[in-house]
């Protein structure tokens, strides 16, 4: 039950088809995390080695809890603890932990394309975990779950995602797949944030977040990452919180129905208010839940069958 591709570093060579696959096991693994003994054997044997080279406890923790739900033994290698800090290579620390002879790779890494170079020194299929500002694909899948869940569908949907697009691995995955899927997305923020190249196919951007907003059925705020702006994109927090903040009022532009999403962790109160991420119309805490069920999927197709 394969999808034919060997990593899952984006969405590039992934066909529709092998994406609702990931999707529809999810259901599966749902399953599974409700049943009172939440293990299956699906990867017994197999060794599935957890790189982060960029601080993570969400996405690691989810990733590693997933891989030992299906049976994997898990190597957990973290960069600050490593030889790294002694001026090893990416290249020579991955083919160290090769040798250990791992499975699969899971890689986080503050560098852009690290884990397309993990994936060709390793020769083993790799997970893209984050890297740098350019993708984070399954915060993405849990993401479009999240909203199947919700609705039954994908296509059609009006998705709008809000903050510090320039910086969001997560905003540029979500406009990758979302777009292959069939919704509408909006990326909406500061112009300083707002890269224009992000607007193709049934992807759009815009500065104007009252219209971004209107009829939304999905709104999806950004975390606004200041450890990485330190080139004067915004006058001030506080102005943004006053301009762009996600917020209960800011919701009566959207749909009736319209849900919340918040990839976390959250700056409560500055790119969303902490009132509206605690109520109804909030699917946070189901995005975490979810995450659990679309990892042991991806691990499942890329995985399952291929030792």
């Amino acid at each position: 039950m394969g999808t034919g591709v060997k990593h899952l570093l984006d969405f590039q060579g992934w066909s529709v088809e092998a994406l609702q696959g990931i999707l529809d096991t999810a259901d599966v693994m749902k399953e599974v995390l409700e049943r009172p003994v939440k293990k299956v054997p699906a990867l017994q044997g197999i060794t599935v080695c957890t790189a982060f080279f960029e601080n993570s406890t969400r996405t690691r923790t989810s990733f590693e809890l997933a891989a030992r739900r299906m049976s994997a033994d898990v190597l957990t290698f973290a960069a600050g603890a490593s030889s790294l800090s002694k001026g090893e290579s990416l290249r020579d620390t991955i083919e160290t932990l090769n040798a250990y002879k791992v499975d699969a790779f899971i890689v986080r890494h503050h560098a852009s394309g690290a884990a397309h170079q993990v994936a060709k020194f390793s020769g083993k299929s790799t997970i893209n975990a984050g890297d740098g500002r350019r993708a984070h694909p399954t915060q993405a899948l849990l993401d479009a779950y999240t909203m199947l869940k919700e609705f039954g569908r994908i296509e059609g949907l009006k998705v709008t995602i809000v903050g510090d697009i320039l910086h969001s691995r997560v905003a540029r995955s979500n406009a990758e797949l979302l777009d292959l899927l069939g919704a509408d997305v909006t990326l909406c923020g500061p112009a300083t944030l707002l890269p224009k190249e992000l607007a193709k196919g049934r992807v759009k951007v815009t500065t104007d977040l009252q219209a971004a907003v209107k009829d939304a059925d999905v709104v999806m705020s950004l975390r606004l990452q200041q450890e990485r702006m330190n080139g004067g994109f915004l006058p001030s927090m506080s102005e943004y919180a006053l301009t762009y903040q996600v917020n209960e009022k800011l919701l009566e532009r959207a749909k009736d129905h319209a849900i919340v999403l918040h990839p976390g962790p959250m700056n409560r109160d500055l790119e969303i208010s902490g009132s509206l991420a605690d109520s109804a119309r909030s699917r946070i805490i189901a995005q975490v839940e979810y995450g659990q069920a679309i990892r042991m999927s991806v691990l499942y197709h890329l995985l399952v069958g291929k030792k």
